[in-house]
C-alpha cells in the first residue's frame, strides 16, 4: 500500500486516532511521570489538548487539509493543559502552519510540516531540555526529512517519523538522569510518539491491538467514574428534562458466581448497557469490569453484570432526588458567593482584574482577602486548559488583568492565554500557593501593569514552600525509596522528608525549612489534614524556636494535607 497524497479524509482519520490513542493510553502516561505525588497527570493533559484540537477538527466543514490542520492548531491552544498540552499546541501550530491553503499534502509536505513544527515547539520553550518531548520530537522530524530524500510515499515518511520517535523516547533516560533513575521514559515523550504511531496506523490501515493500553486498578476505575459522574453541571437542569434518574455503579468479578452463564466480551457488554442508559462508563481488566450508567432500569444493570460474574459493589442513586437537594443548596451558594464577592470588592484593585488559580474553599477566602478579584478552580490534577484561563480573563471585566498561576505547571497555558487575550495580561510566574499569596502583597493598584509584574516577582525568593502529600506509587529517586503509602515532605521541589506518620512527616519537613532568619511559618490545612495536629506541628516548632511566629490557615486543598511556607 502507498499513499502519494493526503486528503481531508485522510488527514481527518489520523487526528481522529491520535485523539482516541491519547484517550486510551492517557493513565498509562500519567504513570510514567517521575514523582509519586498524586498529581502526574501528563496524560490526562495531552489527552484532553488534543481532544479539543479533535473537535475543532471535526467541526470543520472544509475539505482543505490546511483549513483543518488551521483548525485542529486553534483546538489544541484553546484546549491546551498543563506544560506538555501546550508544547503539544506548539508543534501542531508549526505544523500548521507549514501547510497552510494546501488542499492536500504530499510527503515533502509531510515532512515540512513535522519539521516545522519542531521548530516551533523548540522557540515556545524559554530553556530547552533534551529528554523531553522535544527531543523525541526533533529526533522524529530528522528521520523525516532523511526519508523524503528518496521516497514520495507519505505512510513510509511517517512510518519512519514513528519509529525515530519511538527509539528517541527509549533513550530519554539516558539523558535525564532522574528518569534513569526511577526506570521510565519521558510522559511527554510518550504522549508524541502514540500520536505519530496512531497517524502511521490510520494512514496505512493497521488495526493495532491494543496489548499496550495501560490496565487500571480498581483504585483508578473509581476515581474515573466519579469524574464521569460529575461532568455535568446539575444546576442549569429541571429536575423533570432528568432522562434517566438513577445513577447505578456496579463493580463485577469476572467469572465468579452462581448465575454466570456468559463469556464476557467488552464490546458487546458496552452495547447492550447503551441500550438501557447514557452517561455510560465501562472499564474493566481480565479479573473486574466496573460500570457507571444513568438509566431507569438500575435492577437490569445489576442482573446484566450476573451473567458475567459476581457482584462485589453496587451502588445506586436517585438523581432525580438529589438534584432537587443541589438546586435548594444552590439557592443558598449564591447568597454566600454573593456575599464573598462583596466583601473582596472592599480591597481596591483599580482598573485591575487578578485572576489566582487554586483549589479549595479556604484558599479561595484568603485569596480573596487579599485583593484577588477572580479565582479560577485549579491546581494539582486539573489544570485549567487556555480557553478556561482566557474565559477567566474576560469575565473580570478589567482594562488589564494579572494571572497568579501557582503552579509551574500551568505557566505555559497563562502565557498562551496572555497572548490571545483581548486586554494586556501579565503574568507572575508564582509557582505555589505561598509564593501567590507573597505575590498579593506587592501589588499596587496605581502601578503600572509591567511595574506590578516585576514588583510581584521581586520577592518570589524569599518564601520557602512546603507541601506534604502520600506516594502514589513505589519508587527510589535521589537515592531515595520510597513505598506506596508513605508521607512526603516537598520543599521547593525537592522531596526533602520521607516517613510513614503525617504529623512527624509534617513536623520534620516544617524543621528541614527554617533558616537562621527565618520569622514566619504558615501552615494550611487540607482536606486530609487536622487541625488539632497542625495545633501539635506549631507547638513542636515553637520548642524550637519560639522566636517564630506561626499561623494556621484552613486551606480545604485536595491531595495535600498541609502546604505550608516560611518567610
Amino acid at each position: 500500500m502507498k499513499v502519494v497524497t493526503i486528503t481531508d479524509k485522510e488527514f481527518r482519520k489520523m487526528i481522529a486516532a491520535a485523539s482516541n490513542r491519547l484517550n486510551n493510553n492517557a493513565e498509562f502516561i500519567n504513570s510514567l511521570n517521575v514523582f509519586p505525588v498524586p498529581d502526574g497527570d501528563t496524560g490526562t493533559n495531552m489527552s484532553l489538548s488534543f481532544a479539543s484540537g479533535f473537535k475543532y477538527v471535526n467541526e470543520s466543514t472544509s475539505n482543505e487539509v490546511g483549513e483543518l490542520a488551521s483548525a485542529l492548531a486553534k483546538g489544541l491552544l484553546m484546549g491546551a493543559r498543563g506544560n506538555s498540552g501546550v508544547i503539544l499546541s506548539q508543534v501542531f501550530r508549526g505544523f500548521s502552519k507549514s501547510m497552510a491553503k494546501k488542499k492536500t499534502l504530499s510527503a515533502q509536505d509531510l515532512a515540512d510540516a513535522i519539521s516545522n513544527g519542531v521548530e516551533t515547539a523548540y522557540k515556545a520553550v524559554m530553556k530547552p531540555t533534551e529528554g523531553t518531548i522535544l527531543t523525541v520530537a526533533r529526533k522524529a522530524a530528522e528521520a523525516a526529512r532523511k526519508r523524503v530524500k528518496n521516497s514520495d510515499d507519505c505512510i513510509q515518511i511517517i512510518s519512519d517519523t514513528y519509529e525515530a520517535a519511538k527509539k528517541a523516547l527509549a533513550q530519554t533516560p539516558e539523558q535525564l538522569p532522574v528518569l534513569k533513575e526511577v526506570g521510565v521514559v519521558d510522559s511527554g515523550g510518550q504522549g508524541l510518539t502514540f500520536v505519530y504511531e496512531a497517524f502511521f496506523d490510520a494512514l496505512s490501515g493497521n488495526e493495532r491491538v491494543e496489548d499496550d493500553t495501560h490496565q487500571p486498578s480498581v483504585q483508578e476505575m473509581d476515581e474515573m467514574v466519579n469524574a464521569e459522574h460529575h461532568k455535568s453541571v446539575q444546576s442549569k437542569l429541571n429536575t423533570a428534562d432528568i432522562k434517566y434518574g438513577y445513577c447505578t455503579e456496579i463493580m463485577v468479578r469476572l467469572g465468579d458466581g452462581r448465575l454466570v452463564d456468559s463469556k464476557f466480551d467488552y464490546d458487546k457488554f458496552r452495547e447492550h448497557l447503551a441500550e438501557i442508559g447514557d452517561s455510560l462508563l465501562v472499564i474493566a481488566d481480565d479479573e473486574v469490569v466496573k460500570v457507571h450508567v444513568h438509566t431507569e432500569h438500575p435492577g437490569q444493570v445489576l442482573a446484566y453484570g450476573q451473567k458475567f460474574g459476581s457482584l462485589v459493589k453496587v451502588k445506586v442513586d436517585n438523581m432525580r432526588l438529589q438534584h432537587e437537594t443541589i438546586l435548594e443548596n444552590d439557592d443558598q451558594s449564591q447568597v454566600e458567593t454573593q456575599a464573598d464577592d462583596e466583601e473582596s470588592a472592599t480591597v481596591e484593585t483599580g482598573n485591575y482584574g487578578i485572576i489566582s488559580i487554586s483549589s479549595g474553599d479556604g484558599l479561595k477566602k484568603m485569596f480573596k482577602s487579599l485583593g484577588v478579584t477572580k479565582i479560577l478552580d485549579g491546581g494539582q490534577t486539573m489544570n485549567p486548559s487556555t480557553e478556561d484561563i482566557v474565559e477567566a480573563i474576560k469575565q473580570t471585566n478589567k482594562e488589564q488583568v494579572i494571572i497568579l498561576p501557582n503552579n509551574k505547571n500551568i505557566f505555559m497555558a497563562a502565557q498562551q492565554a496572555a497572548k490571545v487575550s483581548d486586554v494586556p495580561v501579565g503574568v507572575v510566574k508564582t509557582s505555589s500557593i505561598s509564593q501567590g499569596m507573597t505575590a498579593m502583597l506587592s501589588f499596587d493598584a496605581s502601578s503600572d501593569l509591567n511595574d506590578n509584574v516585576e514588583m510581584m516577582t521581586e520577592d518570589l525568593d524569599t518564601v520557602i514552600s512546603g507541601e506534604v502529600t502520600q506516594s502514589i506509587r513505589d519508587t527510589s529517586i535521589d537515592g531515595q525509596q520510597i513505598n506506596k503509602g508513605d508521607y512526603m515532605g516537598i520543599v521547593d521541589g525537592d522531596i526533602n522528608v520521607i516517613g510513614q506518620k503525617l504529623y512527624q512527616t509534617t513536623v520534620s519537613t516544617v524543621k528541614s525549612m527554617l533558616e537562621d532568619d527565618s520569622e514566619i511559618v504558615t501552615i494550611i490545612i487540607g482536606e486530609d489534614g487536622d487541625s488539632t495536629d497542625a495545633q501539635k506541628v506549631k507547638d513542636a516548632i515553637l520548642t524550637e524556636n519560639d522566636d517564630l511566629e506561626i499561623e494556621i490557615h484552613e486551606g480545604d486543598q485536595p491531595l495535600y494535607p498541609y502546604l505550608i511556607s516560611v518567610e
